[in-house]
């Protein structure tokens, strides 16, 4: 899970119609979907939680700490250099680069996210796919909660 669904989990209702949606759709997945897969964080997205207003953080570091934690390895750090070099992230981005590469490493089968711009993005996904298999990696599915929501 990346910290974009634990953000979404901890902030108060956004008076932006999209944003709220999103929001809506990450509560609906958390209590009603969430039981159906085993779900970790990275030490990045403890990082990022850890960030910004103090009792934003606090709400968004409760969410997350029972959850269990994929460590940053050097071989995260190599396939995102990786997937800033040889593919699709900007430079900028390194950050998603690595969101990618440690759940990539560690073999989870899918990354939650609302980053549409790096992460769950359709034009990116094949260049994605190719720099982790190019280093004899599975990369997980990229996915919005919607798409992770069974009838």
């Amino acid at each position: 899970m990346e910290t974009t669904i634990v953000s979404y989990l901890a902030a108060w209702p956004s008076r932006d119609l999209i944003v709220a949606a999103h929001q809506q759709l990450t509560h609906e997945w958390w209590e009603h979907h969430r039981m159906n897969f085993e779900v970790f964080v990275s030490q990045l997205v403890v990082q990022e939680a850890s960030t910004g207003d103090q009792q934003a953080s606090q709400r968004r570091l409760q969410i997350i700490k029972q959850l269990p934690l994929l460590e940053l390895t050097e071989s995260a750090v190599a396939l995102a250099r990786a997937l800033v070099e040889e593919g699709p992230i900007p430079e900028r981005s390194v950050t998603d680069a690595l969101h990618i590469a440690v759940a990539t490493v560690h073999g989870m089968d899918f990354i939650l996210t609302w980053n549409c711009t790096h992460l769950a993005n359709a034009t990116m996904r094949n260049g994605i796919m190719a720099v982790c298999r190019s280093h004899e990696y599975e990369p997980p599915v990229i996915c919005t909660p919607e798409e992770l929501m069974e009838e």
